[in-house]
Protein backbone atom coordinates (compact mmCIF):
# COMPACT_ATOMS: atom_id res chain seq x y z
CA UNK A 1 0.00 0.00 0.00
CA UNK A 2 1.23 3.48 -0.81
CA UNK A 3 1.33 5.63 2.35
CA UNK A 4 0.23 9.24 2.73
CA UNK A 5 3.94 10.21 2.57
CA UNK A 6 4.18 8.87 -0.96
CA UNK A 7 0.83 10.23 -2.09
CA UNK A 8 1.44 13.66 -0.57
CA UNK A 9 4.93 13.85 -2.05
CA UNK A 10 3.40 13.39 -5.50
CA UNK A 11 0.86 16.13 -4.74
CA UNK A 12 3.61 18.52 -3.56
CA UNK A 13 5.66 18.00 -6.71
CA UNK A 14 2.55 18.29 -8.86
CA UNK A 15 1.59 21.53 -7.10
CA UNK A 16 5.08 22.96 -7.62
CA UNK A 17 5.01 21.91 -11.27
CA UNK A 18 1.71 23.66 -11.83
CA UNK A 19 3.02 26.84 -10.14
CA UNK A 20 6.63 26.71 -11.33
CA UNK A 21 6.44 30.10 -13.02
CA UNK A 22 6.02 31.67 -9.56
CA UNK A 23 9.55 30.75 -8.40
CA UNK A 24 10.01 29.53 -4.84
CA UNK A 25 6.61 28.68 -3.34
CA UNK A 26 6.05 29.02 0.41
CA UNK A 27 5.06 25.75 2.07
CA UNK A 28 1.98 27.36 3.61
CA UNK A 29 0.61 28.02 0.10
CA UNK A 30 1.16 24.41 -0.96
CA UNK A 31 -0.42 23.19 2.29
CA UNK A 32 -3.46 25.40 1.76
CA UNK A 33 -3.98 24.40 -1.87
CA UNK A 34 -3.49 20.70 -1.14
CA UNK A 35 -5.40 20.75 2.16
CA UNK A 36 -2.52 19.02 3.96
CA UNK A 37 -1.06 19.97 7.33
CA UNK A 38 1.94 22.30 6.95
CA UNK A 39 3.68 20.45 9.77
CA UNK A 40 3.34 17.12 7.96
CA UNK A 41 4.49 18.67 4.69
CA UNK A 42 7.63 19.97 6.40
CA UNK A 43 8.69 16.35 6.98
CA UNK A 44 7.88 15.36 3.41
CA UNK A 45 9.64 18.27 1.69
CA UNK A 46 12.73 17.70 3.85
CA UNK A 47 13.02 14.22 2.32
CA UNK A 48 12.30 15.56 -1.17
CA UNK A 49 15.09 18.13 -0.79
CA UNK A 50 17.50 15.53 0.63
CA UNK A 51 16.63 13.25 -2.31
CA UNK A 52 17.45 15.99 -4.81
CA UNK A 53 13.92 16.40 -6.15
CA UNK A 54 13.28 19.85 -4.67
CA UNK A 55 15.31 22.93 -3.86
CA UNK A 56 14.42 24.99 -0.82
CA UNK A 57 15.37 28.38 0.49
CA UNK A 58 14.46 30.09 3.75
CA UNK A 59 13.74 33.67 4.70
CA UNK A 60 11.81 36.31 2.82
CA UNK A 61 10.82 34.99 -0.61
CA UNK A 62 11.67 31.50 0.55
CA UNK A 63 9.94 28.28 -0.24
CA UNK A 64 10.38 25.34 -2.55
CA UNK A 65 10.74 24.73 -6.26
CA UNK A 66 11.48 21.84 -8.57
CA UNK A 67 15.10 21.04 -9.39
CA UNK A 68 14.21 19.84 -12.90
CA UNK A 69 11.53 20.31 -15.50
CA UNK A 70 8.21 18.63 -14.60
CA UNK A 71 8.49 16.14 -17.47
CA UNK A 72 11.72 14.84 -15.93
CA UNK A 73 9.98 13.58 -12.76
CA UNK A 74 8.57 10.06 -12.74
CA UNK A 75 6.02 8.88 -10.23
CA UNK A 76 8.25 5.85 -9.60
CA UNK A 77 11.24 7.88 -8.44
CA UNK A 78 9.06 9.93 -6.10
CA UNK A 79 7.44 6.86 -4.59
CA UNK A 80 10.71 4.98 -4.17
CA UNK A 81 12.29 7.97 -2.46
CA UNK A 82 9.40 8.26 -0.02
CA UNK A 83 8.35 4.61 0.38
CA UNK A 84 11.49 2.61 -0.30
CA UNK A 85 11.61 -0.13 -2.88
CA UNK A 86 8.51 -0.96 -4.88
CA UNK A 87 9.72 -4.55 -5.33
CA UNK A 88 7.46 -7.19 -3.79
CA UNK A 89 10.21 -9.52 -2.52
CA UNK A 90 13.69 -9.07 -1.06
CA UNK A 91 15.48 -10.97 -3.83
CA UNK A 92 14.28 -8.43 -6.41
CA UNK A 93 14.66 -5.37 -4.19
CA UNK A 94 18.34 -6.00 -3.51
CA UNK A 95 20.57 -7.60 -6.17
CA UNK A 96 23.07 -8.52 -3.44
CA UNK A 97 20.41 -10.45 -1.50
CA UNK A 98 21.51 -14.07 -1.14
CA UNK A 99 18.73 -16.57 -1.61
CA UNK A 100 19.59 -20.25 -1.60
CA UNK A 101 16.45 -20.99 -3.60
CA UNK A 102 16.98 -18.46 -6.39
CA UNK A 103 17.83 -21.09 -9.01
CA UNK A 104 14.97 -23.41 -8.08
CA UNK A 105 12.34 -20.90 -6.94
CA UNK A 106 9.10 -21.64 -8.73
CA UNK A 107 7.51 -18.36 -7.62
CA UNK A 108 10.34 -16.04 -8.72
CA UNK A 109 8.92 -15.62 -12.26
CA UNK A 110 5.62 -14.51 -10.74
CA UNK A 111 7.31 -11.89 -8.53
CA UNK A 112 9.56 -10.78 -11.38
CA UNK A 113 6.59 -10.21 -13.68
CA UNK A 114 4.71 -8.34 -10.96
CA UNK A 115 7.80 -6.20 -10.24
CA UNK A 116 8.17 -5.35 -13.93
CA UNK A 117 4.50 -4.36 -14.17
CA UNK A 118 4.63 -2.10 -11.10
CA UNK A 119 7.95 -0.49 -12.03
CA UNK A 120 6.88 -0.08 -15.65
CA UNK A 121 3.64 1.55 -14.59
CA UNK A 122 5.05 4.01 -12.04
CA UNK A 123 8.26 4.81 -13.92
CA UNK A 124 6.23 5.20 -17.12
CA UNK A 125 4.12 7.97 -15.55
CA UNK A 126 5.47 11.49 -15.32
CA UNK A 127 4.27 14.43 -13.26
CA UNK A 128 3.22 16.09 -16.51
CA UNK A 129 0.78 13.21 -17.07
CA UNK A 130 -1.08 14.41 -13.97
CA UNK A 131 -0.98 18.14 -14.69
CA UNK A 132 -4.12 19.91 -15.77
CA UNK A 133 -4.18 20.93 -19.41
CA UNK A 134 -4.31 24.61 -18.49
CA UNK A 135 -1.23 24.42 -16.24
CA UNK A 136 0.82 22.37 -18.68
CA UNK A 137 0.46 25.10 -21.35
CA UNK A 138 2.43 27.67 -19.31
Amino acid sequence: MISTRGRYAIRVILDLAEHRSEGFIPLKEIAARQEISKKYLEIIVKDLVAGGLLAGTSGRGGGYRLCREPEDYTIGEILELMEGTLSPVACLADPAYECSRRESCQTLPLWTEYDELVRGFFYGKRITDLMTRESSRE
